[in-house]
């Protein structure tokens, strides 16, 4: 099977098996949240592999950043949806403290080193 460049990344990896936990532990979210926060945290985690995976069709490192710019902004977004989520007990706090979290402390340093590498690339 033809693999992408992008499926190639351990980033885009990464950010795949991050939304595959999220979709898993929002499926027993309450029904009247599926298109409030369920909807919202899916979309945000979503874009993460998605702009990287966009990034990578770009020609220049300036362009590949701004997309990985784009996608640290979306796990962002998802910590502060998640801490919601949280806040309102639709999560396990120990599931997002030791599962989830640490999953995007480590996605978002892959990120900044992405973004620096593809910076340093109009350099060369």
């Amino acid at each position: 099977m033809y693999l992408f460049p992008f499926e190639k990344l351990e980033v885009w990896q990464q950010a795949k098996k991050l939304s595959v936990l999220i979709y898993s532990e929002t499926a027993n979210f309450p029904k009247e949240e599926l298109y409030g926060i369920v909807s919202q945290i899916r979309r945000s985690v979503n874009s993460v592999s998605a702009n990287i995976s966009e990034g990578t069709a770009r020609i220049s490192g300036k362009e590949q950043a701004r997309y990985t710019e784009i996608a640290y902004g979306s796990l962002m977004e998802t910590v502060s949806h998640l801490e919601i989520a949280k806040a309102l007990n639709f999560f396990d706090a120990k599931i997002v403290n030791q599962e989830i979290r640490p999953q995007i402390v480590h996605l978002a340093n892959m990120l900044r080193k992405l973004r620096q590498y593809q910076l340093s690339i109009n350099k060369k």
